[in-house]
């Protein structure tokens, strides 16, 4: 039965057309992936979808067929029609032309929608994980929506957390939390964009069988974006793939996934490599917390690493095996509980332990980290964000010079950089956004360079543009780079030597391809998918 028909849709942002003539069927039921590289208007599609007020469309129609109680105005799926609602009124069809409806039936359509958004964990972080899904229910009597919100946790696998902090969790475990908060809300359409982009590939298996059992399984109408080809194949009943706003391809997972990643270009190797001495020297690095329910936890446990000049480091495990709070204490931004870390800077040795500007307040210049949860300043433009928002005041002629060279780096080409740079990060996509935070932190020309989850988001076509930028930045500035990733195909590509991090201790360091073997035949098959 058709429940969401898009008619001719046509989006413009300053000028430039995002969305071309988009015509697609959404069948009540059934789960539609969208396709394509950063930019193609995957994330305004689905945000136009949600009813986001800044994606309405220019042109075309949005049509829901739906069910509404002429009562309480309550609405259904089309199936329901002339099924009693629980007001004690009755359903009956309708048809809603969304981004034209008048303001009832927009609000009621739109609180029937769930979303999950990249790299946006949208929780309330001072609250507790099972406060947090409560605070998603409406109406009901507390005990039942309090069994209710426990099964969706054990359902999301986070039946073990429900009285954690939501501030205290990994990006894996927060993003599982939204996912049980977004199906508290019962939706009749679920839209997830890139939802395990930056989970770890375990974690993003639990996820997408969580989508298949908890959303598809239960005939909920689910729109999809994904990077991940096997997620298409498992979830999707059909694909389209954008490109530049318009659909090249329409069918079936299998036949749109694959025409897809046959124009994924091979990334560059480098074989032969020359390293300096070692900058970075960490022993028996401890970093315990104390949680009433758990006693001591021991998210890093007796860490050892030496890294040298211009080698790629790569850190891979878990969620919650402890790779982020390593990178953070040896920036200086968490404290140890014991160990050290020191970091050389010209013939010195930084005691990264000790405050101020003797101690690691000398260093940490030298260093840029992304964030898991990667943040631009929302009302600077591209531009400022690469340049005076981070204290790099240049020329304005060669500020712009090397902006565009520093996105060049991150997969934009000399034209696109340039129609970018006096854009707000709300104006970009997902994707834009994420290369421009990755430009953000190389064009300081850092000594080293900590990138966490760096191609979370990306396509494989800019993942591999990536890849590029880092060898290539690497060659010319003879920067050491620690890169956290889930991801094995890129880790393999990219990394010199890589460690293998679980339940906060390093396991085994060696080639990213040893590495491999000391996962699981289970472990491996999904790392490298």
């Amino acid at each position: 039965m058709s429940f969401i028909e898009l008619k001719n849709i046509t989006k413009t942002f300053n000028g430039v057309e995002v969305l071309k003539d988009l015509n697609v069927n959404i069948e009540e039921g059934s789960v539609l992936g969208i396709l394509g590289r950063s930019g193609s208007g995957k994330s305004v599609l689905i945000n136009m979808l949600r009813g986001t007020k800044e994606y309405k469309p220019d042109s075309g129609e949005m049509i829901f067929n739906i069910a509404v109680c002429n009562n309480c105005l309550h609405v259904e799926l089309p199936s329901k029609v002339g099924e009693s609602c629980n007001c004690g009124g009755k359903l009956e069809v309708k048809t809603v032309d969304f981004w034209n409806a008048d303001r009832k039936d927009f609000a009621e359509i739109r609180k029937r929608i769930a979303i999950m958004l990249q790299r946006n964990f949208a929780l309330y972080e001072r609250e507790a994980v099972i406060e947090n899904v409560l605070r998603a229910m409406e109406g009901g009597e507390y005990k039942e929506n309090l069994y209710k919100a426990l099964d969706l946790l054990e359902m999301v696998q986070m039946s073990h957390r429900i009285t954690h902090v939501a501030r205290d969790l990994s990006g894996g475990e927060k993003q599982r939390v939204v996912l049980a908060r977004q199906m508290a809300k019962e939706p009749m359409l679920f839209l997830a964009d890139e939802p395990t982009g930056t989970l770890d590939p375990q974690t993003a298996e639990y996820l997408h069988q969580t989508l298949i059992n908890g959303v598809k399984n239960k005939g909920i109408t689910m729109v999809i974006t994904s990077h991940w080809p096997e997620v298409m194949n498992k979830l999707a009943d059909q694909v389209i793939w954008l490109d530049k706003g318009e659909i090249i391809e329409k069918g079936p997972a299998n036949q749109v996934v694959k025409n897809f990643l046959d124009t994924v270009p091979l990334p560059k190797k480098v074989d032969d490599v020359e390293y300096g001495g070692s900058v970075i020297e960490i022993e028996n690095v401890e970093k315990h917390y104390y949680s009433i329910e758990r006693g001591v936890i021991k998210a890093v446990d007796g860490v050892d690493l030496n890294i040298k000049q211009s080698e790629i480091f790569g850190i891979v495990g878990l969620s919650g095996s402890g790779k982020t709070t390593l990178s953070r204490m040896l920036i200086g931004l968490t404290e140890p509980s014991g160990g050290e870390i020191k970091i050389k800077l010209g013939d010195d040795w930084i005691d990264m332990i000790q405050k101020g500007p003797i101690g690691r307040g000398r260093v940490i210049p030298y260093i840029s980290l992304l964030h898991q949860e990667y943040s631009l300043y929302p009302y600077r433009s591209v531009l400022e964000n690469l340049t005076e928002s981070i204290s790099l005041n240049l020329p304005a002629e060669f500020a712009k010079m090397k902006a565009i060279h520093t996105l060049n780096a991150v997969g934009f080409d000399d034209e696109h950089a340039a129609t970018i740079l006096n854009k707000k990060p709300n104006e970009l996509s997902g994707g834009e956004r994420h290369r421009v935070a990755i430009a953000q932190v190389l064009i300081k020309e850092p000594n080293i360079v900590i990138l966490d989850e760096p191609t979370g988001t990306m396509d494989p076509i800019t993942r591999v543009q990536v890849t590029d930028s880092i060898l290539k930045a690497r060659e010319e500035l003879e920067q050491t780079f620690i890169i956290i990733s889930h991801d094995m195909d890129f880790v393999i590509d990219v990394c010199d030597t890589t460690a293998l991090m679980r339940g906060g201790k390093i396991l085994k360091i060696g080639e990213p391809e040893d590495i491999v073997k000391e996962l699981t035949p289970e472990e491996e098959e999904k790392m490298l998918n």
